[in-house]
């Protein structure tokens, strides 16, 4: 809650014959450069790994992990270099459909992570998403699937498939095949080692402009890429103006956010590819801003979640791991963009658990999707608790909110006559 009052080729993985690995380990300097890779566990940790040389001490762990008796398998969608977030934009449409398909037919028997590639560097737009397979029966039809949906991308740039090999030695090899002609292509092959963790989640230098954006034109680039249709953004900017020349009393005037103006396409962008569900929430602040500048200059005005919300829940869900993996305090991700109406005071209101079950269970509505996820998931729900704790310029004061109602609106009356209203 914010309160404003001023304006602001089918290989298996058994053993490898001697000559085969003599060729691995032949074909290991073909690496044009180095890639790191991190995946999430069921136990929420990540692990991560790199391809090298085999002299370079193999660990066990990682051939457990990925080797027999089952097969893994890595699809990872190339970023085409261009300029501004068209490539982003792209490369988030082509991991869409895959994960789409990869939840069909055959495929549906293999385990499913995240999967993010990234370099030595840690410049912006330098991760590579992607999925790790885990086929625990090893099945020849699940190889077979995974070319035939190379086949059939219709793209300029196929995903890269990626086949994991154990040889004599116990050590733990990545192949990658590429489709030429009618047949597919082993295009490189390196030795799997595990790879020391990085100091930040790699994913930490793309979160700005493509989980959290930074200013309204950064989140507005995005939707009008070429093939994204805007005629809604124009109509809410028609109403959001339209709306704040009213004069509602504070009971009866609590704009929400994603704006009513715009709500009606929330489910349509609910189900878009990551970068474009987060600009759309993030365009929903700022129509919520313009609906409230000119009331705000009246009487005090209180909003519903805003930009707080949005970023909480988007590094919460986007950052893989546990608490741990969150960006550190006081990072850029984490500070009120220079160009939004900014809040006077940001409470969070917070209950435990099982109250906030009791209370949504009286509600008798429907569960949100980011609801069930809270109840169910508790890493989850420390994540969004830590994020907003770490907000910044301005911060989010603290209301224990499982005490009656009428002591709960003391304890926010004596926060807001504290900071001056």
């Amino acid at each position: 809650m914010a309160l404003v009052s001023r304006p602001r080729a089918p290989l298996w993985l058994g053993r490898l014959s001697r000559r085969l690995c003599a060729q691995l380990r032949a074909c290991a300097g073909t690496m044009a450069r180095p890639r790191r890779f991190t995946v999430e566990l069921p136990d929420c940790s990540l692990t991560h790994f790199i391809l090298g040389d085999p002299a370079d001490h193999p660990d066990a762990r990682l051939t457990a992990l990925l080797g027999p008796p089952g097969r893994s398998y890595a699809l990872c969608v190339p970023l085409v270099p261009g300029r501004g977030c068209g490539p982003r934009v792209q490369a988030a449409r082509r991991h869409q459909r895959l994960l789409q398909q990869l939840r069909q037919g055959p495929l549906q028997r293999c385990q499913l992570s995240k999967l993010l590639g990234y370099g030595p560097s840690d410049q912006a737009g330098a991760i590579q998403h992607g999925f790790l397979l885990r086929d625990p029966s090893d099945h020849p039809d699940t190889r077979r699937a995974l070319l035939q949906l190379m086949a059939s991308c219709q793209e300029a740039v196929q995903p890269q498939l990626a086949e994991f090999q154990a040889d004599s030695q116990g050590l733990l090899w990545q192949r990658l095949w590429e489709l030429r002609g009618e047949g597919e292509v082993q295009v490189d092959c390196a030795c799997v080692l595990q790879a020391p963790e990085p100091h930040l989640h790699p994913l930490l230098p793309d979160l700005l402009n493509s989980v959290v954006f930074q200013d309204r034109d950064a989140a507005r680039a995005v939707l009008e890429e070429p093939g994204q249709c805007l005629p809604w953004l124009t109509n809410a900017q028609r109403r959001s103006r339209k709306a704040s020349s009213r004069s509602l009393p504070l009971k009866d005037w609590m704009p929400l956010s994603p704006p009513p103006c715009i709500s009606q396409w929330r489910k349509i962008f609910d189900d878009e590819p990551t970068i474009i569900r987060r600009a759309f929430y993030s365009l929903g602040n700022y129509l919520v801003a313009s609906e409230i500048a000119k009331e705000s200059a009246k009487s005090p005005v209180i909003v519903d979640r805003y930009w707080h919300s949005t970023a909480a829940y988007a590094i919460a869900t986007e950052v893989s791991g546990g608490l741990s993996f969150l960006p550190p305090a006081h990072h850029p991700v984490y500070q009120w963009p220079g160009d939004l109406l900014k809040p006077d005071l940001v409470l969070l209101l917070t209950v435990n658990p099982e109250e906030r079950a009791r209370r949504l269970l009286g509600r008798g509505l429907e569960k949100t999707k980011e609801e069930a996820e809270l109840e169910a998931n508790n890493v989850f729900r420390q994540k969004v608790e830590m994020t907003y704790q770490r907000m910044e310029n301005p911060s989010c004061h603290l209301v224990d909110a499982s005490a009656s109602r009428e002591r709960v609106l003391q304890t926010v009356l004596q926060l807001i006559q504290r900071a001056g209203h």
